[in-house]
């Protein structure tokens, strides 16, 4: 899931350090994708480190029962079948580009159903101090932390995860993603055709789509 998705779990709370935890795996691997931690079974002396550290844990939780979803599964499939018309001579992954493009109209349909509030969510990330997020990082094995806050003080500033909510606008994020892959994953003529596919298929979705919502909670709950 994306990163409005995985705040959707913890939208009520009003721990900022848990939320970041949240997000955190998906932001370093933005920040470097070589940048692999473990700190799943960590225990700091600091109670704000450990809610960050407990955050990670349910971000893992959640994609874990995503994954291995039948709507997970059944959707990002349904969508690289209608995207493949899209894709002809592009050097993008069929199955990459149904895979995020489900988890970015997902986070669309987040926010423009009212679901959660953008702002809360950056509000939680200004309310953590570098400092402690510094020593998780450090306490988690990453010795070089500044690539990743030289990406998050970029990510916070420019608050583009607003533009989600312009449904005209999954399209343009989906090419930034592939961008980090390939250089040129796309001409203007698949953009216009992927922004159609990916209108209509929000469409689709616009009254089912909090059946994954449904069923992860129960999950968690249930453990």
């Amino acid at each position: 899931m994306n990163f409005l998705s995985h705040f959707y779990f913890d939208r009520d709370t009003t721990n900022c350090y848990h939320v970041l935890g949240t997000v955190l795996p998906d932001l370093l691997k933005n920040a470097d994708k070589n940048i692999i931690l473990h700190p799943e079974k960590l225990h700091h002396a600091d109670n704000e480190i450990n809610s960050i550290i407990a955050g990670w844990n349910k971000h893992l939780e959640v994609d874990r029962y995503f994954h291995s979803s039948d709507f997970f599964t059944t959707r990002s499939h349904a969508l690289k079948k209608m995207l493949l018309p899209a894709l002809e001579g592009s050097p993008v992954k069929p199955f990459f580009l149904g895979h995020i493009a489900l988890e970015l109209i997902i986070d669309n349909l987040l926010l423009t159903t009212g679901k959660i509030s953008v702002a809360e969510f950056y509000n939680h990330l200004s309310g953590c101090h570098d400092e402690k997020i510094n020593a998780f990082l450090k306490f988690a094995g990453l010795e070089d932390t500044a690539v990743f806050f030289k990406f998050y003080d970029g990510f916070k500033k420019s608050q583009y995860l607003h533009t989600y909510a312009e449904t005209h606008q999954v399209a343009y994020a989906l090419k930034r993603i592939c961008m980090r892959i390939w250089k040129n994953p796309f001409t203007p003529e698949q953009e216009v055709m992927m922004d159609e596919i990916l209108s209509n298929y929000r469409e689709e979705m616009l009254n089912d789509f909090m059946l994954i919502f449904n069923e992860i909670a129960r999950k968690l709950t249930a453990v």
